[in-house]
């Protein structure tokens, strides 16, 4: 029997010498990953987990270490690259990029106009990558079980924590790029998604709209500071505690359900800094009584069919994956 350590080390080399055709692939499962963290539903984590490049961009990040440091300073540019993995990390850099600033209108657009049926299909991603996820824990125990709940638990109760405003400083753009950033290597927590309670979702995307370079800049630095220091953190948990880990991520995302519940009554409202009024705090109610209470179209139907596309692009990208797995 093969050991599947070194079954897993062969398959990374193997994708290190890359054709143009798998490159032009890697693109695409970039601009998936930055498709899904453009919306706050799907991680970009996930996309990477269920499309089998997981452990090479986690790898991959953690190489930007000392010895890369090393390797640059004495100016040994094709080693530093292939220490990196470089072309890879552009590669799929790019796709997400891609991704990210072509998409920013389109959901700025879609939130604006028809946020019900949005929301909707965030739920369904959402309810189909907590099933994919927690299909990668291997074996189930009271512990495993205590995690999810926790997770669970966590997450609902900073869904419903989110009352105030958050400040639009350049030290809580940083923190909130630092902090967002650590969901594209989770599997299971959606960066956009932290950045909705951080109040800092739509901020973001105007300011990459609108080409703010002063904000966008500021939130890259802080993304690339908390990407390179939080992916050793997941690395020493995932091969310590791996059903551990990834039980509290799924329940993470179970309990993340209550933010993207689709037909909400706004309690409470604020006026942002260019005088618009926006929710603040908001109620789920059932979408037979959305429109008595809110006077607005539910547009059931459509959220329903949306829910299930949604859950369905998700699962069907697992089984694509899985099948190509056991082609290999």
């Amino acid at each position: 029997m093969s050991n599947p350590s070194s079954t897993k080390e062969k398959r990374t080399s193997d994708r290190k010498n890359r054709t143009l055709k798998e490159y032009l692939l890697l693109f695409s499962k970039g601009a998936s990953m930055g498709a899904a963290d453009v919306v706050p539903g799907v991680s970009g984590g996930t996309i990477a987990f269920i499309t089998g490049i997981y452990e090479e961009l986690l790898g991959s990040i953690r190489s930007v270490n000392g010895e890369a440091v090393r390797l640059l300073a004495r100016l040994n540019f094709a080693g530093f690259w292939k220490h990196i993995n470089g072309t890879f990390l552009v590669v799929l850099l790019s796709g997400i990029l891609f991704s990210v600033a072509s998409l920013s209108r389109l959901i700025l657009y879609l939130l604006e106009t028809y946020p019900e049926m949005l929301w909707a299909f965030f739920f369904g991603l959402i309810v189909a990558s907590a099933v994919v996820v927690s299909k990668k824990i291997t074996r189930w125990n009271g512990a495993v079980v205590l995690a999810g709940l926790v997770g669970t638990v966590a997450a609902y109760f900073i869904t419903v924590m989110s009352p105030t405003q958050t400040p639009e400083a350049y030290w809580f753009i940083f923190l909130s790029g630092a902090i967002a950033i650590c969901a594209m290597i989770l599997p299971g927590i959606s960066g956009s998604f932290l950045l909705v309670l951080l109040a800092k979702y739509e901020f973001i995307l105007n300011a990459v709209k609108d080409l703010r370079i002063d904000v966008v800049a500021t939130f890259a630095v802080g993304c690339v500071t908390g990407i390179l220091a939080f992916s050793h953190v997941l690395n020493w948990m995932l091969k310590r505690y791996h059903n551990l880990t990834v039980a509290l991520l799924t329940g993470f995302m179970i309990g993340s359900l209550n933010k993207v519940w689709p037909w909400k009554e706004t309690i409470t409202t604020y006026t942002d800094r260019h005088g618009v009024v926006k929710p603040l705090v908001q109620e789920n109610v059932l979408p037979t009584d959305y429109l008595q209470l809110t006077g607005q179209e539910p547009y059931l139907l459509y959220g329903v069919l949306l829910a299930v596309a949604g859950f369905a692009l998700v699962y069907l990208i697992d089984l694509i994956t899985d099948d190509d797995t056991k082609k290999v």
